[in-house]
């Protein structure tokens, strides 16, 4: 049994029934969700861009790397370079991917693919309708130190920073 219990222009909400591997049957509901990119672009000199993106269903600004939703059909390797230029004004000389994880299991099956971007060269911004974004750019280990002190409250954004800062910075 699957029901749809509402559908947005980016994802839907679906009510379903599972039997789990202990043989009990339960509904569960569940937010279906194309997936999406997120970016973590490293300037020449070693600082990243941070974005300071104001979320509207949390009610205030918060510090992450750019991301965005995947579109219809597209490959996260097509979204990573648009949604870095739309969002920070960048594009990258080399964008490699990092790694993909599930962002809330608990409740959604939103995919997001992580993306290390470098060579940057600026271009402009390209904001959606209704995006209110500013560049920051922030030393790697002052990032690293807004995670730690809570400053960055984004889990994608620590996510995709300590996966870099311990599987990727220290063996280059």
């Amino acid at each position: 049994m699957s029901q749809t219990l509402f559908e947005g222009p980016i994802f839907r909400v679906e009510r379903f029934e599972i039997e789990l591997p202990n043989g009990k049957t339960v509904v569960r509901d569940a937010v279906r969700h194309p997936g999406a990119v997120v970016i973590l672009p490293l300037l020449d000199d070693g600082r990243i861009l941070l974005i300071r993106n104001f979320r509207e269903v949390v009610r205030k600004w918060l510090h992450e790397i750019p991301a965005g939703t995947l579109e219809p059909g597209e490959h996260p390797d097509d979204a990573a370079p648009r949604e870095l230029e739309e969002e920070t004004g960048h594009r990258a000389e080399r964008l490699a991917k990092l790694t993909e994880f599930l962002a809330t299991p608990g409740m959604c099956d939103e995919r997001m693919y992580a993306y290390l971007a470098e060579g940057l060269e600026p271009t402009a911004q390209n904001l959606d309708e209704g995006e209110c974004i500013d560049v920051v750019p922030t030393p790697l280990d002052e990032a690293l130190e807004m995670v730690r002190d809570g400053r960055i409250e984004d889990a994608k954004t620590i996510a995709t920073l300590l996966y870099y800062d311990r599987f990727v910075r220290e063996r280059r």
